[in-house]
């Protein structure tokens, strides 16, 4: 299965399906239409061997718009049954998972959830606006209020570090648990948020219990395994990375990230192959995406450690290039000056960073990049700016 990111950037293209299998590296494509006039629906899907452009099922719906839910089961029923899968109980339940009942609020939803995806201030930020239309439509809606608490989180550690981001974080999440207690994404977003607010007992809870209700939820082990290196724990961090690469392989920061622990736990043979994967998944990421600066920056950080450092100088300049004022590509440039032994470079992009908002002070503490500069002046210095824990949400 490739991830959404991925299957997105060929929205609106008309590429061939044998050449989309093989750069996405599946063997079966789902292709569709949706038409509306009025409350109707028109909705055609396909199943399609990538391999052959063999046809291995398809069908017509035409139904009211209320519909759609239903339509999207029997899709998935159809799919399970094209492919001749056995699906386990916990499958078996996530297909049948209710949804809203308001369509429109889906719909906003789902446009949430694709630009969440894209790791920039302003699709974040757009996202949060979509979930909260969703929540205007439908309060009871569980899934937006966790895609807001998301937001918030991200928003707090890469861009935008005020307390009221994490404020807001802190009260979607357990708004979305009182709704859905039983919902895994409630219970991830939960973590996460309690995570970057020092509360790492709480947030373990949580992870664990998202694991729990859905196995292969990736963005339960992705979460967990962020906390687990914000607090030093090398050694979890690398089992919760694993098993999100499990889930989603082609996700080169999960790659990136272990390859990083890999080396922080004297694992070098381990780490130099993660980061050959890594770079794999980035390069062939952006030749979907060619204009996506995370991809360049986590792909330089795997050449650095594969001894390709003038192509990750490259890579990095690229991405500065795009967005000069992001901070999280501040903060990984930082990183790679660091690891270059160049400490000036270093911390000039690291202030820059934490000017411009980033604001994961856990990460920075225990951040193996930044190793070569544990004793430098200016980098405690940097360090003494952290906000009291008080400030950041905690009792």
């Amino acid at each position: 299965m490739s991830s959404r990111t991925s299957s997105f950037s060929f929205k609106g293209k008309n590429d061939d399906i044998r050449e989309i299998g093989r750069r996405l590296q599946v063997g079966t494509i789902l292709e569709g239409s949706v038409r509306k006039a009025g409350k109707r629906l028109r909705l055609t899907a396909q199943l399609v061997n990538a391999e052959n452009n063999e046809q291995l099922w398809a069908e017509r719906y035409d139904r009211e718009l209320e519909d759609v839910f239903e339509i999207q089961d029997e899709i998935a029923q159809s799919i399970v049954a094209a492919l001749r899968v056995v699906l386990s109980d916990d499958e078996k339940r996530a297909i049948e998972q209710l949804h809203s009942p308001n369509v429109e609020a889906y719909g906003f939803y789902l446009r949430g959830r694709q630009y969440f995806h894209q790791h920039r201030r302003k699709s974040h930020e757009y996202a949060r606006q979509m979930f909260e239309r969703a929540i205007e439509l439908d309060p009871e809606y569980a899934l937006a209020h966790a895609g807001v608490a998301d937001c918030c989180s991200f928003l707090y550690q890469y861009f935008d570090a005020s307390p009221s981001n994490l404020k807001r974080a802190d009260a979607a999440s357990r708004r979305a648990l009182e709704l859905a207690p039983g919902l895994a994404e409630a219970h991830a977003s939960r973590g996460l948020a309690v995570s970057l607010s020092g509360r790492f007992d709480e947030a373990d809870t949580e992870f664990e219990m998202a694991m729990k209700l859905d196995p292969k939820s990736f963005e339960a082990a992705y979460f967990y395994a962020r906390s687990c290196v914000a607090q030093g724990r090398n050694a979890d961090a690398a089992k919760w990375f694993e098993r999100a690469i499990a889930v989603r392989p082609d996700d080169y920061a999960s790659l990136a990230l272990l390859a990083g622990v890999y080396g922080s736990l004297g694992q070098p043979d381990k780490s130099i192959q993660t980061s050959r994967r890594a770079y794999d998944t980035a390069r062939k990421h952006l030749e979907l995406t060619p204009d996506d600066p995370r991809a360049l920056y986590m792909g330089a950080m795997s050449l650095t450690a594969l001894g390709e450092s003038e192509k990750a100088r490259e890579w990095n300049r690229r991405a500065l290039a795009m967005d000069p004022d992001d901070p999280s590509v501040l903060y990984n440039i930082a990183c790679a000056f660091a690891t270059e032994n160049q400490p000036a470079e270093a911390l000039q992009a690291l202030t820059k960073a934490l000017d411009n908002g980033f604001g994961h002070w856990k990460w920075i503490e225990n951040d193996v990049d930044f190793d070569s500069l544990r004793t430098n002046p200016g980098f405690v210095a940097l360090l003494a700016r952290k906000p009291l824990e008080t400030d950041m949400g905690t009792a």
